[in-house]
């Protein structure tokens, strides 16, 4: 199962609809605190979040995952390319960092590195 934390409905579901293609499941969440409302360590194979969200961002989830001790691979998809918020990213533990509009075959390449396959 993969998380996708995004606050635009439409990233969301278009994501969704991408991983359902691949043959993926994928739960959606609005916010990083909904998602970690449902959050149980060894759920998700993958977390795909954004970093400007209403409320927690994503390299705060990001953190917090950490925090947990929780290495589930986080890919962070955002609009901000500046190279503060990638090194942030990667040097809190982000398995790949990627700026919007995601091309699909680059976002395919790190899940599956992050699902091992």
């Amino acid at each position: 199962m993969i998380a996708i934390v995004d606050d635009d409905d439409d990233m969301r579901q278009a994501l969704s609809d991408l991983l359902l293609v691949l043959g993926l499941s994928s739960s959606t969440y609005d916010r990083a605190e909904a998602f970690l409302g449902e959050y149980e360590r060894g759920v998700f194979a993958c977390v795909v979040t954004d970093v400007r969200m209403s409320g927690m961002s994503g390299l705060e989830l990001l953190r917090h995952l950490r925090g947990l001790g929780d290495s589930v691979p986080v890919i962070v998809i955002t609009s901000d390319g500046s190279p503060n918020t990638r090194r942030q990213a990667l040097e809190g533990g982000a398995h790949a960092f990627m700026t919007k509009p995601v091309e699909d075959d680059v976002l395919l390449g790190h899940l599956q590195s992050a699902l091992g396959r």
